[in-house]
């Protein structure tokens, strides 16, 4: 069923509660790294204030764990939107309670106020812990606006509980709207041939997404620390590699289950080791042949794979990218990652990517203008993949036939 929008909400005079993906990287002082999820909420902001209602921001920040910190504010993100609209942000000093309920109250038309980190409290992250939050969330709109897909697949409280208190008045923001339309065409109508690349670290946390990926991709690339449980699922030496010793039958049934449908694997025909994770270790290329002896860890893929991938990769229509090929941070063991950045860039094909890190690898080399899309929810990218639906956009108003 289509969802209400942001466009089918009278918003003149009401007061607009949006829920937005505020979860902005910060810097040991407090800075914000990269601004992106800010931005991006800005359409919906602006069109809410043009059509004259009174606009409240909802967001976390972090994991404070139901307490109050500091380090972990909203005032960073205020000031930022002062930069960026022009114009006064109020900022509230809580999200709920008599002072918040106050200020909603006093809100006029075209004007803004951020509440506090919703994490401050533990009934956002554990609605049944604290039910009353959530209510006391409702108190203080009318209408109620989901911009935050980056949240879109948490059960929590301001992702989705919050719309039930808006049956006839609950909204899709126009990035909620926007990250839906690319999840719908990656998985209901991509261009042929349409391959995925995963990496990152546990396959357990990726397994739903990988089972629903090879029902509809022509081939799969796996990368990043996910790939050793395969390989120890088929008895390669993986050294010291980091694997997850628990999804071995998982590993197992996966590789199984790809052979039945003959849907293409590429896993690296090389890795990047080393005998200790940091910048100054020995560094070493070994083919997977080779296997990984004792003592060594697998970091990164190695040079001869991407050679090897490429002449797959520049024939594909459709490329969903999610996590890295190596352990990124550190420079020694980020040049996988940055390669196959370089190499996506460059193709014709529809590439669309999720995930914090694959994207930071991106705006490290400064080529955003070489996707087609970077999603600001790696997670709730994933889970759409996986069960196409989400619990935050579910909740929301259904349009009228």
């Amino acid at each position: 069923m289509e969802k209400l929008t942001l466009k089918d909400l009278s918003l003149k005079n009401q007061t607009v509660l949006m829920g937005v993906d505020f979860n902005v990287p910060l810097t040991d002082a407090g800075d914000i790294k990269d601004p992106t999820r800010v931005v991006e909420a800005l359409p919906s902001i602006q069109y809410i204030l043009k059509q004259g209602g009174k606009l409240i921001l909802i967001s976390h920040l972090g994991r404070p764990k139901g307490k109050k910190d500091p380090r972990l504010s909203l005032m960073p993100v205020r000031n930022l939107l002062e930069k960026l609209l022009k114009k006064p942000v109020k900022m509230a000093s809580d999200c709920i309670g008599d002072q918040v309920e106050k200020e909603a109250k006093e809100l006029k038309a075209k004007e803004i106020l951020l509440l506090e980190n919703v994490r401050f409290h533990e009934g956002e992250e554990h609605p049944d812990k604290d039910p009353s939050f959530v209510l006391k969330l409702a108190k203080l709109g009318t209408v109620y606006v989901n911009d935050a897909f980056g949240t879109a697949h948490r059960k929590q409280s301001f992702a989705t509980l919050l719309a039930q208190f808006f049956p006839d008045k609950s909204a899709m923001g126009f990035l909620m709207e926007k990250e839906l339309s690319y999840a719908s065409q990656l998985i209901n109508y991509p261009k042929h041939p349409f391959y995925a690349i995963l990496g990152g670290a546990k396959i357990s946390t990726k397994i739903g997404t990988l089972k629903a990926l090879i029902k509809k991709i022509d081939a799969l690339f796996i990368g990043g620390g996910m790939i050793f449980t395969l390989l120890k699922a088929q008895n390669i030496s993986i050294g010291d590699s980091i694997y997850d010793p628990q999804s071995i039958s998982i590993a197992q049934d996966f590789l199984k289950e790809c052979a039945t449908r003959k849907v293409p694997l590429f896993f690296p025909k090389d890795f990047v080791i080393a005998n200790k994770l940091t910048s100054d270790t020995t560094i070493k290329e070994i083919a997977i042949e080779e296997g990984i002896p004792p003592g060594w860890k697998g970091l990164d893929i190695g040079s001869k794979t991407l050679s090897d991938w490429s002449l797959s990769l520049e024939k594909g229509a459709t490329i969903f990218w999610n996590g890295p090929m190596g352990v990124f941070e550190v420079p020694s063991f980020a040049k996988g990652t940055h390669k196959l950045t370089k190499l996506l860039a460059k193709l014709n094909a529809h590439v669309i990517v999720g995930g914090g890190d694959s994207v930071a690898a991106i705006k490290d080399l400064h080529m955003e203008k070489g996707f087609f899309h970077l999603s600001t929810g790696g997670g709730a990218l994933l889970e759409y993949i996986e069960f196409g639906h989400l619990p935050g956009i579910d909740a929301l108003t259904d349009q009228k036939k």
